[in-house]
């Protein structure tokens, strides 16, 4: 190894390269040259291997391209040292170089083969435009198919809530009779008062016994369509916390007079007062389905009975249950009638007794509330259908009602109050309250009538039927604003959604739900006539 680096080191005592080139200028000259422009091209290559390298640094396999540059700067090194030996015979160190050349380039193929499988895998700009051609064509087609499933979803859904409202058609359908026969008695006892006070109006005592029959009367009648237009409504499942014992007793009114007096209902409510997740209305009309399929079950009358009791927890329901069970001491159903009983359109009614929608809508509040439903039944000996819901927290109690203060009702100073309703009992009911109080009454029967008065004339305060033909009362109400600027207006409302009114009347807009007490009517005018800045009323 010593005498290698001797001999190496001996070389200066060699000639210069220049010197076997005899000196001649233009060997030696032209050797400069082009050896120059080779360093040049070879150091200037790496650098810009570098400055692609580091500015790129997602680049697959980059250290190659670091091994690349060393290469390079090697052989370029060799060129200069081929300069450098034309007037030094430096061959000693010119070896040295290019063993350096020789073990970089060595290298460099060396880890470059096997490399070049990986780096023809790796997409061409061609392939990757295809591929993300392919790529927008599967997007495309994704979104088509998610746009078909969204249409799809919500024809289901239409087509849902068109089942759930055919079957509460159906269900007040077969209340008809019973809700028919109650409205009677109702009417009986309004009109059997209004008529006796007519005949003897001089007993004041009297006539307020026998007013306030037919008031007990009217409120019952308010309660009852109250149910009715909760349960005709359109609407979406809206869960929320249910107390179910308040729920229950809440419906054996309507049950009673619904079911007819063949039918005797029990009650066994041991639910320690629990709250269930569920839609109150979608469950009223849940129970109601099972107590007329009960009814329907007992031709010839029997017992219905309404049981609920707390459950514990178990898998699927962390926080327990609560069952709800409907029985009846009916005819029962045979196995192959209990496995299809909750098919939409299966019944085994007769022609127009049934749509078969009762179960199965059952089961569907059931299921969307989260919870299970299961039928039990016995050839003559009846059957039992069990609601379990999931239990919650109970809700927060609805503050009661607060009960007008014993008193003088508020009356006017004269003021103007302009009336609009189609009705025309109501529309003289109205004005013949207002004007015992006190005020100025004009009342007109359309939206059109009232607003050539309103052209005319500046009333206090107007009161707008808010469902009336030709114009409704919120059109009524914009037209109104731009005749009389600031005018306070009053909304009277037979709908049970009220809701919706205010949603879309605003939330501040007063409205005065039908029926109303003469009580209501001259509070309100009287707090809408203080607000605007009128006369106080006394």
């Amino acid at each position: 190894m010593f005498e290698y680096f001797s001999i190496l080191s001996r070389a200066r005592e060699l000639a210069p390269h220049g010197y076997c080139l005899l000196w001649q200028p233009e060997l030696v000259w032209t050797h400069v040259i082009a050896d120059a422009l080779i360093a040049a091209a070879y150091f200037s290559i790496p650098i810009a291997i570098v400055r692609f390298v580091t500015g790129r640094k997602d680049v697959a396999f980059s250290w190659i391209f670091w091994l690349f540059a060393l290469f390079i700067v090697a052989c370029g090194t060799t060129h200069l040292m081929s300069i450098w030996t034309l007037w030094n015979p430096d061959y000693g160190w010119e070896a040295l170089i290019k063993v350096v050349t020789a073990i970089a380039s060595v290298g460099t193929a060396i880890v470059l083969w096997p490399l070049i499988p990986k780096a023809l895998a790796i997409p061409s700009p061609l392939q990757l435009k295809e591929a993300n051609a392919e790529l927008g064509a599967r997007v495309r087609e994704r979104d088509e198919a998610l746009a078909q499933l969204r249409r799809e979803i919500a024809e289901r859904e239409r087509a849902e809530a068109a089942l759930v409202q055919a079957q509460k058609m159906e269900a007040v359908g077969q209340l008809t009779g019973g809700i028919a026969h109650d409205f009677n008695n109702l009417l009986q006892a309004v009109a059997g008062s209004l008529e006796l006070i007519a005949r003897g109006p001089g007993d004041p005592a009297r006539v307020k016994r026998l007013a306030e029959r037919g008031l007990q009367a009217a409120e019952r009648g308010t309660r009852l369509t109250g149910q009715l237009l909760a349960f005709s409504r359109v609407q979406r499942l809206d869960l929320r916390p249910v107390a179910v014992t308040p729920l229950v007793e809440g419906m054996l009114d309507l049950l009673s007079r619904s079911l007819g007096s063949g039918i005797a209902i029990r009650t066994e409510l041991d639910d320690g007062g629990a709250a269930v997740l569920a839609d109150k209305t979608q469950l009223e009309l849940a129970l109601l389905n099972l107590a007329i399929n009960g009814r329907d079950a007992m031709a010839d009358g029997g017992v219905l009975t309404i049981a609920t009791r707390a459950r514990p927890a178990r898998d699927g329901f962390q926080d327990g249950t609560v069952e709800v069970e409907v029985r009846d001491t009916g005819c029962g159903m045979p196995p192959e009638v209990i496995e299809r009983a909750f098919e939409p359109f299966f019944t085994t009614k007769g022609v127009g007794k049934g749509t078969g929608l009762g179960l199965s809508m059952v089961y569907g509040v059931a299921r969307q509330s989260g919870g299970e439903v299961r039928i039990d039944s016995r050839e003559g000996e009846g059957t039992t259908v069990t609601i379990e819901l999931r239990r919650v927290a109970a809700p927060a109690a609805d503050p009661a009602p607060e009960a007008r203060a014993e008193g003088p009702l508020p009356e006017g100073n004269g003021q103007t109050v302009l009336v609009v309703d189609d009705d025309e009992d109501v529309r003289a009911t109205i004005r013949n309250s207002l004007e015992a109080l006190g005020y100025r009454v004009r009342d007109a029967s359309g939206g059109p009538q009232a607003l050539a008065i309103l052209a005319v004339e500046a009333p206090a305060l107007s009161i707008f039927d808010y469902a009336m033909p030709e114009m409704s009362g919120a059109d009524l109400a914009r037209e109104a604003a731009v005749l009389r600027p600031g005018m306070p207006v009053i909304f009277a409302s037979g709908y049970a959604e009220t809701g919706v009114l205010e949603r879309t009347l605003g939330g501040e807009t007063p409205i005065l739900r039908k029926p109303f007490a003469v009580g209501e009517l001259a509070d309100l005018v009287a707090e809408m006539l203080k607000r605007a800045g009128q006369p106080r009323a006394v």
